[in-house]
């Protein structure tokens, strides 16, 4: 039975960790989209709709930084 409870407990924290590392990457990236559009409130919903476009074509996350600079390079902002 102690086997029992330290592999549940375990599987739990393991996946508690799991969890917690996506939440963060997830959390980084967007930052590291965000800090690409400055103050500018246009760019700031481009570049988060860059970033979902990212995650859609499958960029690699070490790919990630030079993808967005790219993509916020084109950004030709109203009007």
């Amino acid at each position: 039975m102690d086997i029992v409870i330290v592999a549940v407990v375990s599987g739990l924290a393991i996946a508690l960790h799991v969890g917690l590392y996506l939440l963060f990457r997830r959390w980084m990236d967007r930052d590291l989209a965000l800090s690409f559009a400055g103050d500018d409130a246009g760019k700031r919903g481009y570049m988060r709709e860059c970033l979902q476009r990212a995650r859609q074509e499958g960029v690699r996350h070490r790919d990630l930084p030079a993808w967005l600079e790219r993509e916020a390079a084109r950004y030709e902002g109203p009007g």
